[in-house]
């Protein structure tokens, strides 16, 4: 259930707020990190849940929905983590079974996971109806595809969408696709499309920006290792932090070279929470932790004995350290004035030492 909060601040996925005012939303991606193995599929939504993620994210597609099995030049990947492979050859092993997508939402949920998933094409949407995901995600390489983007939008579901390599015009041509096919609520993920990410190329500043100018919610994909980029993506406004998680990397496997082990994303929802609560707005002028620091501020204490009668100067009041008297900003409305009573040495200085209108 998806219900309007603000207009175009926040919104829920299954009841947790998502945007202004809440939370980091984090979603652990499961890709191909499943290695061909149902086992390892349900074991990675086991620690994303342990790791106190919000959610977890599939992708739905065939290898026939991708691409053809062709051996031209055209098909064949030469750089990057899939050099070798034919576009075929890769989507055949890093695809999810659809027969495994009933017991993938089943297990997800039952852990307390919203659960939805990146279709490719529109069969897949049709697939992935059954299991009513709260939210779609295009994936970055589909923001152009505006057909696919028209027809996730009709079923009325938030989508949150990737813009790696994408040009404000067609970041553009995607909300505007998306918005005039019914879909209310979009959250665009600023997204650097390299595998993995190094992290002087993500360029934070596109936070704040694609929020304000295309007016939606923005958050990150995030390809680069370790927590860094994402707790400050936090600190720049991000609302949904996106990060691909696998069992562990020395196991290998189509997308486990720029994935979070599970411990590792425990220690990403640890921080990118920290960060977040770095930035509330408390209206408290001091904080509970400088509570006990206030004494340690200097006002205006009797630093000789003072008679009553005699007035006050230079050589019997200063400014030190603590902070229990007036305000050292006193002391020229002080001196010159009488004392009303006898004050020791040590003393704070209060109002009620002074003779009136003296």
């Amino acid at each position: 259930e998806v219900i309007l909060l603000q207009m175009l601040t926040c919104f829920e996925i299954d009841g947790c707020g998502v945007g202004s005012g809440y939370p980091p939303y984090i979603v652990a991606e499961l890709s191909a990190n499943h290695n061909g193995k149902l086992s390892n599929a349900l074991k990675v939504i086991e620690a994303a849940a342990s790791a106190g993620v919000n959610a977890i994210k599939l992708q739905t597609y065939t290898p026939e929905t991708l691409t053809i099995d062709h051996h031209s030049s055209d098909f064949q990947l030469t750089e990057g983590p899939w050099a070798g492979k034919s576009l075929y050859e890769l989507y055949e092993i890093a695809h999810t079974p659809w027969e495994w997508h009933e017991t993938l939402f089943s297990r997800g949920r039952d852990l307390g996971l919203s659960v939805f998933s990146t279709p490719f094409d529109q069969s897949s949407v049709d697939f992935l109806e059954q299991f009513n995901p709260p939210v779609y995600k295009i994936a970055s390489f589909e923001i152009v595809d505006l057909p696919l983007i028209e027809y996730v939008s009709q079923t009325g579901k938030p989508l949150i969408i990737s813009t790696g390599m994408a040009s404000d015009s067609e970041i553009q041509e995607a909300v505007d696709t998306a918005r005039s096919a019914g879909c209310k609520y979009i959250c665009l993920l600023h997204c650097t499309s390299g595998y993995p990410t190094p992290p002087t190329e993500t360029r934070l500043q596109e936070i704040p920006r694609i929020r304000n100018q295309f007016d939606v919610i923005a958050g990150l994909s995030d390809h680069t290792l370790g927590t860094t980029v994402p707790v400050v993506a936090v600190a720049m406004g991000a609302a949904i932090v996106e990060k691909h998680v696998t069992l562990s990397r020395s196991e290998g496997g189509p997308d486990s070279e720029f994935s979070m082990e599970p411990a590792e994303l425990r220690q990403l929802t640890k921080e990118v929470h920290i960060a977040y609560a770095s930035l509330e707005n408390s209206q408290k002028p001091l904080q509970p932790s400088e509570i006990p620091q206030k004494s340690l501020r200097r006002s205006l204490y009797a630093v000789a004995d003072i008679k009553a009668g005699e007035r006050f100067d230079f050589n019997n009041v200063r400014s030190i350290r603590p902070g229990y008297g007036l305000p050292p900003r006193e002391m020229p409305n002080l001196i010159g004035k009488i004392a009303a009573r006898d004050i020791t040495r040590g003393t704070p200085i209060s109002r009620s030492m002074i003779v009136k209108n003296a």
